[in-house]
């Protein structure tokens, strides 16, 4: 596992914004006053925490626990907000980051970077560095892999729009058409129900499927992502001056070992899984 978010540099295309005003008034923001955040819904664990309270399904961002939720918190304060001024709105996944004005200043949901996404959005820097496992059943021909090749023949899976999928298309290459799904619950329930052999999600949520989501299930191994590894940021709507903001923010948070302690606290059972080559 590519640890350690919070001694990473890693940036995004996107960097401090110059001669712009950080200053809480100064900020470009949908709403004048707060910090509009937007996420998926359901909010799944270790990203977000807290009990399951409408409009959000299985826990709740304003909770402040899960780590996405404790790092916007964190950000927040750093720009000036209460935890009251923070409001959660529900983003798809796929509309986070596509083409046009948004609803949001920013929005965070393991949106990974990439160039084609920055075309359309910003990003800010990084504030957690993840690698891509398969899971799988136990018992299961699959779950024997020990290397990317003996992947190849299997049926596998993720969620549409995600690097989870591209990582399949581009770096698995199988021999069989990969199984693209709307969510990640319906991705999830396909593994289960056995019409995949294998799920490709992030780490942390590879976790959490297969400790509270499907029975009798493990992580049969984790990519080599290399220094160029994947990276999650916050999405905003393209050219919004907030990004450089955030990012002296996060920067804040990394210097001073917030960012770390909130990884160690919340992401604690990260790591483990044996890197498939």
């Amino acid at each position: 596992m590519l640890a350690g978010c919070g001694g990473s540099s890693s940036k995004s295309s996107q960097g401090t914004t110059s001669g712009s005003s950080c200053a809480k008034a100064d900020l470009t923001l949908v709403h004048s006053g707060q910090l509009t955040v937007g996420t998926d819904n359901p909010a799944y664990p270790p990203w977000f925490g807290g009990n399951e309270k409408s409009p959000w399904k299985v826990s709740d961002p304003r909770s402040g626990e899960g780590f996405e939720s404790a790092v916007t918190y964190a950000v927040a304060k750093q720009l000036g907000f209460a935890k009251n001024d923070v409001k959660w709105i529900v983003v798809p996944f796929n509309t986070s980051f596509a083409p046009g004005p948004k609803k949001f200043d920013f929005d965070i949901n393991e949106i990974s970077y990439t160039p084609a996404r920055a075309k359309v959005v910003g990003f800010s820097d990084s504030y957690y560095d993840v690698n891509q496992p398969v899971v799988a059943k136990k018992g299961t021909k699959i779950a024997q892999a020990t290397s990317t090749a003996d992947l190849q023949g299997f049926k596998l899976g993720a969620q549409l729009g995600t690097t989870s999928y591209q990582y399949i298309k581009d770096k698995i290459k199988p021999s069989k058409q990969p199984a693209v799904f709307d969510t990640n619950d319906a991705a999830v329930a396909s593994l289960k129900n056995g019409q995949i052999d294998g799920l490709v999600v992030d780490l942390p949520t590879a976790f959490y499927v297969t400790a509270a989501q499907v029975p009798n299930s493990k992580i049969v191994g984790q990519f080599p992502t290399g220094n160029a590894g994947e990276r999650f940021g916050m999405v905003f709507q393209k050219g919004n001056t907030l990004v450089g903001c955030v990012n002296a923010a996060l920067g804040t948070l990394k210097s001073d070992g917030t960012l770390q302690k909130i990884q160690d606290k919340l992401l604690a059972k990260v790591g483990g899984a044996p890197i498939l080559h």
